[in-house]
């Protein structure tokens, strides 16, 4: 193993101990953060609107200051992209992510601060190395190239020269010299505009250097390797790139993207999820915990909880750490070292553990199905697949559900859109698996379902190969964090699909 790979490996795994303080001592690390974050902004717009100087604890915080949406904060964001600073924190800020929008059409930015992209999106990414390094002590990660398939940006105002763009695209633009040294392919190719551009020139240029480590959302990089597959006329992954051996992977549940990777990728293969967002770097899976990630408590992030049965509420109770419990449906609300206060992620989480605080998405606040008291969350679905891929021999490339609403004539039922990289040995026997583990593991589910009274059993359509790359791409959301809504109560993301291959709606 090259000299260079054992200073890198022991250099990441010096983060360990720091890591093992805050899952030690988390309530006291967050209240910690919380009294630095007030402080730093006491002087802000936002700090001087909201009484900061009087706020002494979480409890006046809670009080002097609404929960946010994007739309509360959006005239702040406009003002500091058209350059006035010291509104919502007190360094200037000059990037804004571009969110990817699943849950809405338009587009929000994000503002991204010094701290933020250091003490938060940046300390993510090497703790990530150092617990993998910790947990693989023969790790070669350091030894050759990552792939990383950035986004785009593009300049708002050079006089002020601020940008916004997808939050790799900004991660990208500002990686320490180390960093980019080890990465592939070269700035210019992966910050290309032209998605489909941007891949052959990917495929032609990453095939020919020593990748040992893949970092990203699962569906483009499958679509990338794919297409390296495809240009290379090999079978096996392995076969280009020897030496790869993991993959760092987040933006969308995993589960329905295993089989694939593992189907093209022989050989021993390590996969670790991130939790990253334009908003903040929230956790890093435990290895020990497969599928379970811990919540980072120190990237100058202070996190409140709302319990999923309270959502609803125009002010709803939020929770601290130490009031949290295991198995409920909480959203995130997020105070950050960017002036994102008391801010709606909208995902929702479950805590598998709370000593330390691991966690396990559980879905958004706006992607679920509930038209008939079901409510059916990304959880249940993920994992109702996995099950009937598992009895059929099927692999899943992408998929959408929504309901079919009910009429005077007869009950309302899912429908589900399905484009199978592997096809199942009997669709029928898929969808009935589909529909029996929905009911085992959703009793809400269980209980609409029972003689079809309220909900019928489900239909499952399966999409020609390479639907939903198309309606991306018709959508003009192709690449960086862009992702397939899974789920949704309404029927337009589903209708679009069927109209754009000529399927009847509800057939």
């Amino acid at each position: 193993m090259p000299i260079f790979n054992k200073l890198f490996s022991w250099w990441m795994k010096k983060r360990i101990h720091q890591i093992e303080l805050f899952l030690k001592y988390p309530i006291e690390v967050q209240n910690e953060w919380f009294n630095g974050l007030v402080q730093r902004a006491v002087d802000t717009e936002w700090g001087e609107r909201y009484g900061y100087k009087k706020i002494g604890n979480q409890n006046d915080f809670k009080e002097a200051v609404p929960i946010q949406d994007y739309d509360d904060l959006k005239p702040y964001v406009d003002r500091i992209m058209n350059g006035e600073q010291n509104l919502l924190w007190p360094s200037d800020i000059k990037w804004f992510a571009k969110s990817s929008g699943t849950t809405s059409n338009r587009s929000k930015f994000i503002p991204v601060s010094k701290e933020a992209l250091e003490e938060c999106h940046y300390k993510g990414g090497k703790d990530m190395l150092s617990i993998y390094c910790n947990y693989n002590e023969d790790a070669g990660v350091f030894s050759g190239k990552t792939l990383m398939m950035g986004g785009s940006s593009q300049t708002i105002d050079p006089d002020n020269n601020t940008y916004h763009g997808d939050l790799s695209s900004i991660i990208m633009k500002n990686l320490p010299i180390w960093a980019e040294i080890m990465r592939t392919p070269d700035r210019e190719t992966a910050l290309m505009k032209d998605f489909e551009a941007k891949l052959e020139r990917m495929a032609e240029i990453c095939s020919k250097e020593n990748v040992t480590s893949i970092s990203g959302v699962p569906s483009w990089n499958l679509v990338l390797l794919n297409k390296i597959l495809e240009r290379t006329g090999k079978k096996d992954i392995k076969e280009i790139w020897p030496n790869l051996e993991v993959f760092f992977h987040g933006g969308v549940a995993f589960t329905p993207y295993k089989p694939q990777f593992e189907d093209i990728i022989s050989g021993k293969m390590n996969y670790l999820e991130t939790y990253n967002a334009s908003e903040g770097f929230f956790g890093i899976e435990d290895p020990n915990h497969p599928t379970e990630m811990i919540l980072m408590l120190d990237y100058g992030i202070y996190y409140e909880f709302v319990p999923m049965s309270d959502w609803n509420e125009e002010q709803p109770k939020t929770l601290g750490l130490e009031d949290v419990e295991l198995d409920t449906n909480y959203a995130i609300i997020i105070s950050t070292n960017a002036g994102l206060w008391r801010y709606k992620v909208g995902d929702t989480i479950q805590f598998t553990s709370l000593n330390p605080f691991r966690f396990k998405i559980s879905g958004r606040t706006k992607h679920f199905m509930n038209a008939f008291g079901e409510e059916v969350i990304i959880d249940n679905a993920e994992h109702a697949l996995e099950h009937a891929c598992n009895k059929t021999g099927a692999i899943i490339e992408e998929y959408t559900a929504a309901p079919i609403y009910l009429t005077n004539q007869k009950a309302g039922k899912h429908q589900w859109l399905i484009e199978f990289r592997r096809k199942p040995d009997n669709m029928e026997e898929f969808s009935k698996e589909l529909d029996s583990y929905l009911r085992k593991i959703n009793s809400d589910y269980d209980a609409k379902r029972e003689g079809n009274m309220a909900l019928e059993f489900p239909l499952v359509q399966e999409m020609p190969s390479g639907t939903f790359f198309k309606w991306m791409k018709s959508r003009n959301k192709l690449g960086g964090q862009n992702k397939v809504p899974r789920l949704s109560n309404s029927r337009e993301y589903l209708e679009e699909i069927l109209r754009l291959i000529e399927v009847p709606v509800n057939s």
